[in-house]
């Protein structure tokens, strides 16, 4: 349990990092498609 305590999220583990950058690359790339789309109208 503690372990838990200390890292309820489990950000510090290579694994947790991996999966926040891929949700964070994933939201820039939709932010930029939807920009994209909408300049050039």
């Amino acid at each position: 349990m503690s372990v838990l305590a200390q890292d309820p999220t489990g950000l510090s583990s290579p694994v947790g990092q991996l999966v926040v950058l891929a949700g964070l690359l994933a939201s820039l790339v939709v932010l930029v498609r939807w920009w994209w789309l909408n300049r050039r109208r």
